[in-house]
């Protein structure tokens, strides 16, 4: 075998598992939706009566906080509150966050860095609301956000809520790339995963909670927030579930927010989630397999293997192609000198194929056929694939190395490219900073941003 056809036989079970998978994903999230329709003909009782408050945890965001904060209080109810938990930063985060205190549902605060769990942990002790919703400070609210989120806590049960965070800087090729498989990895796997009731994740981006969900899973000398971790919404939404409290999807419960431009913010990003991840494992690695957790805990299994044993499998593959090569080099053999089988590539042809149905069902059950128009980006899905493989082994190293844990946040563009379409509402940096709810327009000066 030589080195072309090990690698293409590496993009095959890069894909292959995964792919298997969708046999049971694409029905499941199906479903979901036929039943999400449903019940958005149904009254809910929370959209009807549920006070919400709103937590935005900020450090340096200086950039983005006003886009955020007028996309919250153009959709927020008049007795909803906002806090904004300034983290310590060296910006004026914290100066714009006060100027939208003119509004009597704002409410801004500064604390010492001391890391994203801790904001969110001072955020959520100022909270009086039934149900509790939490994004970054780079998020933009549609005008279906808070609706859609309220809507989907349709039974007593339910206790969080995930929404369907999206790209917003589309100005970068990397960016359109991501774009295209969230509808696979956010919009349909999601879908399906709340359908069997094994969700593992509520975005930090765009996750609502039920506050007696909160109070019942607070960890002591913590809070609802664990402080040790950099995972600490993957964290807390397995210690939701192992407490019994179903974990639901809102796929049009859209917050635009900023993803990575560059290979080397991506790297950092992937990096952290991953670290994210090995931490939470270590920290409920009995839930693993248990039967106890029902199709949660068995998927965890399958979580496992692909976001943790498959990404080091296809590095290692990938490794001992190159060392294959080298030898050949060394022995003046061209490792290219013999084709590939051509039932391989027949295969990973097929594969493709699939590839690109399955994208376009997924952009298809989102609403979003006109992202369709950044299929061209999934050619760079091999390297993506290996990147964010590349990018677990690195977090295994940092893991077990003991590496120091801090909030290593993005660098802002304050791009965003759905300034003008409807899917924001008319939201962008157009918008006036503050729209009081009575009518009345009112104007806020905001410090100039270098």
């Amino acid at each position: 075998m030589n080195p072309l056809e090990l690698g293409i036989i590496t993009l095959i079970v890069l894909f292959a598992l995964p792919l298997v998978m969708q046999f049971v994903i694409v029905p499941m999230s199906l479903v979901h939706e036929v039943r999400a329709r449903r019940r958005r003909r149904l009254p809910s009782p929370a959209a009807a009566s549920a006070r919400v408050s709103i937590v935005v945890p900020a450090y340096n965001e200086e950039r983005v906080l006003a886009n955020c904060l007028n996309s919250i209080l153009l959709h927020a109810a008049p007795n909803a509150e906002i806090i904004v938990v300034d983290d310590g930063s060296s910006d004026r985060t914290f100066e714009i966050a006060q100027c939208y205190t003119a509004d009597p549902r704002v409410t801004a605060i500064t604390k010492p860095n001391g890391g994203k769990g801790s904001a969110l942990n001072a955020g959520y002790e100022l909270t009086t609301g039934d149900i509790i919703l939490f994004v970054d400070a780079d998020g933009v609210f549609t005008a279906e956000t808070i609706p859609e989120m309220l809507r989907t806590f349709h039974h007593s049960r339910v206790g969080a809520v995930c929404g369907d965070d999206r790209p917003m800087n589309l100005d970068r090729i990397q960016v359109r790339f991501l774009a295209i498989v969230a509808h696979l990895g956010t919009g349909m796997v999601r879908r399906a995963l709340a359908q069997l009731r094994c969700l593992t994740i509520v975005s930090g981006n765009s996750g609502a909670f039920r506050r007696e969900a909160l109070d019942e899973v607070a960890v002591p000398r913590h809070g609802v927030f664990r402080t040790d971790t950099i995972g600490e919404d993957l964290e807390l939404t397995w210690r939701i579930r192992r407490a019994g409290w179903q974990v639901e999807f809102a796929p049009f419960a859209v917050v635009l927010a900023e993803s990575p431009s560059t290979l080397l913010g991506l790297w950092k990003q992937r990096v952290r989630w991953a670290r994210g991840l090995l931490q939470t494992l270590d920290l409920h690695w009995d839930a693993v397999g248990n039967l106890r957790y029902g199709t949660f805990g068995t998927f965890l299994i399958y979580n496992m293997l692909t976001m943790v044993v498959l990404p080091v499998v296809v590095v290692t593959a990938l490794a001992t192609n190159v060392i294959l090569a080298g030898v050949l080099v060394g022995y003046g053999v061209s490792p290219f000198v013999m084709a590939p089988d051509a039932g391989w590539l027949w295969v990973l042809a097929g594969e493709v194929a699939v590839v690109l149905g399955l994208v376009t069902y997924a952009a298809l059950l989102d609403r979003s056929a006109r992202d369709l128009r950044h299929a061209p980006m999934l050619v760079l899905w091999p390297f993506y694939s290996v990147f964010f493989s590349l990018t677990m082994v690195r977090a295994i190293f940092l893991q077990l190395g003991d590496a120091p844990v801090k909030w290593n946040k993005l660098e802002r563009t304050a791009v965003n490219s759905y300034a003008a379409p409807a899917l924001v509402d008319r939201v962008g940096a157009q918008r006036p900073p503050l729209v009081d709810r009575v009518g009345a327009q009112r104007r806020i000066e905001i410090p100039a941003v270098a």
